[in-house]
């Protein structure tokens, strides 16, 4: 219902780690660029640091997507008690023969596993999840991982990701030997205002949003800026409430009214008349996306009933309902990121090594990867985004300056997709953004 209502592909603030609706903010596109070449570099320890809601499990999928086609990888995301159990799962992701409760013996199935990779030539990375939860006594044993090297390389790229206890605890004297052995410790901070409306923009455009009218008022997305902190997790529980709400009330474009509500379904005190250039602290909750709203939805969009709903819980249910006896069930992509390691460009993309042109930033090895190939030469709407699905940045560049030029320009769009646009290196995109008055 809310997606045919707002003519979309898919959902757009979905709650799975999707890598295909990454948005690389600095911090992002940073902390991937760093994992990366870390892996390439064979550098042994990397960390990832982040709140949670942050992204950071959809970033390190990205990682592993790239590295599909170069490396073994494992994801381990459920915290293990016990070098023993640590083991036993790097093995069961192996599917090496059961060796019981032998440490020794399997030390020695997965030394043999790390060399037949090595032989292979192939890189052997293991992405330790939530690692803020490990004992110190598997902490300890993970750095002992570092032993399984020969004398040209490490057989093992280790990433811990974690909350930010997991800095405390690495910078305690007990685990001194570990945190002196991490040569790459990256870290994700929220985005600001700006970037959250580009987060929100951006994933619209994924779910084919074609912009024509704006979904979010610049009041409202000021609001979404404000309440979600700048966290991914909060903003999409934010956008998805706020769809749902918008759908029930037949609004086109949803504005401050919708969101005032939606914080207050969720747990949290709305700003009526919003003055949002000082964040409110004191009325954020802890985490919305723990909030559970109890009221009972009056009418549904299907209907265009005039009754207003208290609540967008049993919408919410109706949807994901409907979405399932429809078929519309969303199955994951993998789009390739914005930046990463030069060394890395032919790992994540091979097959597409004619299509992409690259441009080394000075000082640091971290190209951006701009499609090339012809664009459509017509002023159509379809035709252009179809152009944008496929990674074409001057379409997006086209279907800005539609935007610019329309007798009411679109100037919060246009921004958006030149904003996309100029963070895979477009030149044109920037200089509009630096030039355009638009307001």
């Amino acid at each position: 219902m809310v997606l045919d209502y707002y003519k979309l592909a898919e959902e757009p603030f979905g709650v799975t780690p999707n890598p295909r609706f990454l948005y690389l903010s600095p911090t992002h596109r940073e902390a991937l660029a760093s994992l990366s070449y870390g892996v390439e570099a064979a550098r042994g320890f990397m960390s990832i640091i982040a709140t949670p809601g942050m992204g950071k499990t959809t970033l390190l999928f990205q990682l592993l997507q790239g590295l599909q086609n170069s490396a073994r990888t494992v994801f381990l995301f459920q915290t293990v008690r016990s070098p023993e159990d640590l083991l036993r799962s790097l093995l069961r992701d192996l599917e090496a023969p059961d060796a019981g409760d032998d440490i020794v013996q399997m030390q020695s199935q997965l030394n043999q596993h790390l060399l037949n990779e090595s032989r292979r030539g192939k890189r052997f990375v293991v992405v330790i999840d939530e690692a803020q939860n490990l004992p110190d006594s598997v902490l300890e044993f993970v750095r002992m991982f570092s032993n399984f090297e020969t004398p040209r390389e490490k057989l093992m790229q280790i990433v811990l990701a974690g909350q930010p206890q997991l800095a405390e605890r690495l910078a305690a004297p007990n685990l001194l030997q570990l945190r002196q052995r991490i040569s790459i410790m990256a870290r994700l901070e929220p985005f600001s205002p700006e970037e959250t409306n580009h987060y929100v923009g951006h994933r619209l455009l994924i779910a084919g949003y074609d912009f024509r009218v704006p979904l979010f008022t610049p009041k409202a997305g000021a609001m979404i800026a404000e309440y979600s902190q700048g966290i991914p997790r909060n903003i999409n529980n934010i956008c998805f409430n706020a769809l749902s709400l918008g759908c029930v009330l037949k609004q086109r474009s949803i504005d401050e009214n919708v969101i005032a509500e939606v914080m207050e379904d969720l747990g949290v005190r709305p700003v009526v008349h919003p003055s949002l250039t000082v964040r409110k602290q004191e009325e954020f909750a802890p985490d919305i996306s723990r909030v559970v709203a109890t009221k009972t939805l009056k009418s549904s969009c299907s209907r265009g009933s005039s009754l207003r709903p208290t609540s967008v819980s049993a919408m919410l249910l109706m949807t994901m309902l409907w979405s399932v006896v429809a078929g519309k069930a969303d199955t994951p992509r993998i789009s390739l990121p914005q930046t990463f390691p030069i060394a890395a460009m032919r790992t994540f993309v091979p097959q597409a090594a004619e299509s992409l042109s690259v441009t080394e930033v000075p000082g640091f090895s971290v190209p951006r990867v701009t499609a090339r190939g012809p664009v459509a030469q017509k002023k159509n709407l379809a035709d252009l985004w179809a152009q944008i699905k496929i990674g074409h940045t001057s379409a997006e560049v086209a279907l800005a300056r539609l935007y610019l030029k329309d007798a009411t320009p679109n100037c919060a769009q246009a921004r958006i997709l030149l904003a996309a646009a100029a963070g895979k290196g477009s030149s044109v995109a920037k200089e509009l953004l630096r030039t355009t008055r638009c307001q």
